[in-house]
């Protein structure tokens, strides 16, 4: 058994660990309380430009061309995997990298074996964990986060757009976790490029009168769709990490005080039995004087 030193050591340790991760599970719920009510604002909106950006690209006839939505052979794909900047938020990033692979021995395996499947991230700790796995990552975003603002993520939708215009790309697909609730993150694997179209009520979508013209709309209005789809993406993501980080560390603070609790019996034993033996030490010495 130990000594009560070590024990008195060892129980001061996991008091000052109980407290950083105490500390760290209020200040994910204070940043929660923010995001969640930020994806609350957004969704409603960006479904709603999502709905009208699928139609748009199923509306026959016209002259217009919708660049957005050509349909090409997935030779050259792009992954935009979206995690977190820090740890300690349970298996939050574990799993994105986990979908990661599994698409390049699934999905992509074709593309990923021809060295044609491409890995964008934003945050940096699916690109380490990437990267210690032998994946190549050919551009980070990771200063996002340090100023989460659409205008900051529309740079991004702006590249990506420019690079599946310019062919760099035949699909960009985005990998993220939906948050859902403090406790619940929905992996997600969501198209970004060419625009999805509307399977259903398509008959609707041929009667559609453009004003001012087609073509603008086509060219000013999926583009900010576009960006408020991965604006909600990253933003979706940041309230996940904070759901996933508050909810890792509460366990980790109810773990800190289970251990607590032990060692402190532990303590109070290992000092019982050595009272026990002082007196026993004593008593015998005693005995030993009258002899």
């Amino acid at each position: 058994m130990a000594n009560l030193k070590e024990i008195r050591t060892r129980i001061s340790s996991v008091k000052s660990t109980r407290q950083i991760t105490n500390a760290m599970k209020m200040v994910s719920a204070a940043k929660l309380r923010k995001a969640q009510n930020a994806v609350t604002r957004l969704r409603p909106y960006a479904n709603k430009l999502n709905e009208i950006l699928s139609r748009l690209g199923d509306v026959k006839g016209g002259s217009a061309e919708n660049i957005y939505a050509e349909q090409r052979k997935e030779e050259k794909v792009l992954l935009l995997v979206i995690s977190s900047n820090r740890g300690l938020c349970g298996p939050f990033n574990a799993n994105i990298v986990k979908k990661v692979i599994s698409l390049t021995e699934g999905q992509y395996a074709d593309q990923y074996k021809k060295g044609n499947l491409y890995i964008y991230t934003v945050g940096s700790k699916s690109g380490q964990i990437l990267k210690a796995k032998g994946f190549k990552i050919s551009a980070e975003f990771n200063s996002i986060y340090d100023n989460l603002t659409f205008k900051n993520v529309s740079v991004v939708a702006e590249e990506l757009m420019s690079d599946f215009i310019n062919k760099k790309f035949d699909k960009i697909e985005i990998i993220y976790n939906r948050f859902k609730n403090a406790a619940v993150q929905i992996l997600t694997q969501e198209q970004f490029l060419p625009v999805k179209h509307n399977e259903k009520n398509t008959e609707e979508n041929s009667d559609y009168i453009f004003e001012p013209s087609q073509q603008y709309i086509f060219d000013t209005l999926i583009p900010d769709s576009l960006k408020t789809q991965l604006f909600a993406a990253v933003t979706d993501s940041f309230a996940a990490e904070q759901g996933a980080r508050m909810t890792a560390m509460h366990q980790a603070t109810d773990n800190a005080t289970d251990m607590i609790r032990s060692l402190t019996l532990v303590y109070n034993k290992a000092r019982q039995a050595a009272i026990t033996k002082e007196i026993l030490e004593i008593t015998a010495g005693a005995e030993a004087l009258k002899g």
